[in-house]
């Protein structure tokens, strides 16, 4: 099947699942196709279809990642020992885990074509994803607590992992609470990724965007936590600080580079 040919399987038979989108037609542009196929991905309930739906879902997905142009670690430079800054998009960065800024529902962003990297990671992993998710979510029980990190599959990721960690969502002033939060988030993904043989890890700017942590406090906490874990714990760990703003990028530079 040519990719034009998966998306308009996909389009349709996700379209089949919603009565209410049943006799809906699909577009003839391939943005409007490509829109609707995302939105369709994003308020989709969890759960695992049928075999040929995946086989062509994940050959789908796949092709779409490798148009994009997929980013190894290895061709990245650390400005620091063991630390990089990377700006870009890291649905597309070949590592061993990635930091996904979840909710506390941790089952995805639901808003059709969201610009949130919730919405990013798990539109190119696949329903798969969002499945997991729920698994570990009717396991456990209660909501995601704030701080803490679930690893699961990166399924259709060019990584290996996706670490899901619930930050602080700011009202007002950052609170030393806030702040603590938010460092745990850091310590809590590295610990769960070097228990699961992760030897990368690159983080989003968690909690910043849609949860409004003000960028620059919120990177000097990334840094000084990844920084400090990395020296008590004696890991050799790397990271990536992974940015998609300008702004993050000069934030973060200023305090990685160092004289």
């Amino acid at each position: 099947m040519t990719q034009e040919e998966r998306r308009i399987y996909l389009l349709k038979e996700l379209l089949m699942e919603q009565p209410q989108y049943a006799d809906m037609v699909v577009p003839e542009e391939e943005q409007a196709q490509r829109q609707l196929l995302r939105a369709l991905f994003n308020i989709r309930m969890p759960r695992i279809t049928d075999r040929r739906f995946m086989e062509i879902q994940d050959a789908y997905l796949q092709e779409e990642i490798r148009q994009k142009g997929i980013t190894d670690i290895e061709e990245l430079t650390p400005l620091k020992d063991g630390l990089y800054l990377w700006r870009g998009d890291i649905t597309t960065l070949r590592c061993d885990a990635i930091v996904n800024a979840a909710n506390s529902q941790m089952l995805g962003c639901f808003c059709p074509n969201h610009g949130c990297i919730d919405n990013a990671i798990h539109t190119f992993s696949g329903v798969q994803l969002r499945a997991a998710c729920a698994e570990i979510m009717d396991r456990q029980g209660h909501e995601e607590r704030t701080g803490e990190a679930e690893i699961t599959s990166a399924y259709n990721l060019p990584c290996k992992y996706v670490l899901h960690t619930v930050g602080p969502v700011i009202h007002g002033r950052v609170t030393d609470r806030d702040k603590e939060l938010l460092a745990s988030c850091y310590r809590s993904c590295m610990e769960l990724a070097e228990r699961n043989g992760a030897q990368n890890i690159a983080f989003c700017c968690i909690s910043t965007g849609e949860f409004h942590f003000p960028n620059s406090v919120a990177a000097e906490i990334a840094v000084k936590t990844v920084e400090e874990y990395r020296r008590q714990t004696n890991s050799g760990m790397e990271v990536i600080f992974n940015v998609f703003k300008e702004t993050d990028y000069n934030i973060y530079r200023k305090l990685l580079v160092t004289d």
